[in-house]
């Protein structure tokens, strides 16, 4: 081993602590509190005790700050399967904003940069979050305005260690059990984050995402862009991009705009999502609204549209064509509220097995139909939910918290069925565009944009 990685392994260990610790006092008591709970029919997730035990290791996290901060989200993200409901509602408290690292420290990263030399860097950075922090700059002889998205060093080093650590803790305090479904969770998380910190995959990513923008002749509702990458200015630690204008989808301006406006920024999320998966097979995963912009069009100018501004693709899937048959199949059976080919569906989704207990296939299916509300036909959505023109009204209709609810009632199922990898992955994803659209008020029906894409899909296989 060199004297650097023991260096970096010593300090994961002496980071991860204090984490560590937080876990031998929370596991024998919260199990105590867990049998009394249940001897009590109560659920031992929520009990005042598990809560505030909950609250504290994610202030041990936050408290950690770096690879920490994001494990816990990356967990609040896909752990709700495996772990305790106030684990994870205590998880999704944790902010990714931190303190800024000194430019100083970060120089000799920079100087790595081959055209170094070419540009002014703003000592001040425009962001800082959990795994690295955001720097604008000009290329001198252009004017060329960029951001520097800057890993913090030793960051890749340690971030394996890190890992284990909350794992650790989680298993000494009870909240994870051992298993096989377990395990493959894990090891899942571990690849996401290992992605996170791969700038060099990133890059491709984005230069591949912003060809096929380009290449994209078909966008009715408004504009959509994706950073230009600088390779001459990016290594394995700094991706260079250029510097994107735009607010985000929570910036109270937004409310002030039009409802065509907004309703045609919404449905440019939705068709995002299908075009994404069926058009050019590969998927950005991570709901964060922070990687989206909004980009207003020219003031005066009515030939010009607003811009959504994609941003971050450092968690990017490919699917194969045989999931993604299955997922149609899924998708157009909850558009049709036909149970019984929506069942057959997951089946082939691997989300369920032949075998399933018939209870476990009823809840899946009804959190499905739940979760696939706005896309069915026009008459067949809820009369409440719609207003006088017929239009979906999506922020009124508090989807989101219906298919939370419904989430976590399936979870505490006895028969409840773990969804595969790659479902979880697409129910999170499809959540967070749903989120994004809510955010935006609009109202409008999303059948025909779900249906194009995945008619489209189906009968190129099918010849149906």
């Amino acid at each position: 081993m060199t004297k650097k990685s023991s260096k970096s392994l010593l300090a994961g260990f002496g980071r991860g602590l204090g984490v560590g610790l937080a876990g031998l006092r929370a596991g024998g008591a919260l199990a105590a509190d867990s049998l009394i709970n249940r001897a009590m029919g109560k659920d031992p997730g929520q009990s005042d005790f598990a809560v505030n035990e909950a609250r504290r290791f994610v202030s041990e996290l936050g408290k950690m700050k770096g690879s920490y901060v994001k494990i816990g989200q990356m967990m609040a993200l896909l752990g709700e399967h495996f772990l305790p409901s106030s684990l994870i509602v205590a998880l999704r408290d944790l902010h990714d904003a931190t303190e800024p690292l000194p430019y100083v420290k970060l120089l000799p990263q920079l100087q790595l940069i081959p055209g170094f030399d070419e540009l002014d860097i703003d000592p001040n950075p425009l962001a800082a979050a959990s795994l690295s922090q955001v720097h604008r700059a000009k290329i001198q002889d252009t004017g060329e305005e960029l951001v520097l998205k800057i890993q913090y060093p030793g960051l890749a080093d340690t971030i394996d260690t890190d890992f284990d650590a909350v794992v650790k803790m989680l298993t000494v305090a009870r909240w994870l059990r051992s298993g096989r479904e377990l395990d493959a969770w894990i090891q899942t998380l571990r690849e996401q984050l290992q992605l996170e910190v791969d700038y060099q995959r990133e890059a491709i990513a984005t230069m591949t995402m912003r060809e096929q923008l380009e290449a994209d002749s078909s966008h009715s509702y408004c504009a959509v862009a994706a950073p230009k990458v600088y390779s001459q200015y990016s290594t394995a630690q700094v991706l260079a991009l250029s510097y994107e204008p735009g607010v985000s989808v929570d910036s109270p301006a937004l409310s002030t705009w039009s409802l065509s406006r907004r309703n045609a920024l919404a449905q440019a999320m939705l068709d995002l999502f299908f075009k994404e998966l069926y058009a050019w097979g590969v998927l950005q995963t991570d709901p964060n609204l922070g990687n989206y912009l909004i980009r207003p069009k020219a003031r005066g100018d009515r030939q010009s549209l607003d811009t959504l501004v994609l941003l971050d693709f450092g968690s990017t899937i490919a699917f194969e064509e045989d999931f993604l048959d299955a997922l149609g199949r899924t998708i157009a059976a909850g558009q049709a509220q036909d149970r019984s080919t929506l069942i057959n569906a997951l089946i082939d989704l691997g989300c369920l097995s032949a075998s399933s207990h018939p209870e476990a296939r009823e809840s899946f299916a009804d959190f499905c139909l739940q979760l696939l509300e706005p896309l069915r036909p026009p008459e067949e959505l809820p009369s409440e939910y719609l207003d006088d023109q017929g239009r979906y009204c999506w922020a009124e209709s508090n989807l989101m918290r219906r298919v939370a609810r419904m989430a976590a009632q399936s979870v505490k199922h006895k028969h409840f069925a773990t969804p595969t990898r790659q479902f979880a992955v697409i129910a999170r994803k499809l959540t967070g565009v749903f989120t994004f659209i809510c955010m935006l008020n609009p109202r409008f029906n999303g059948h025909a944009i779900a249906q194009s894409h995945i008619h489209g899909w189906l009968e190129s296989k099918h010849g149906k």
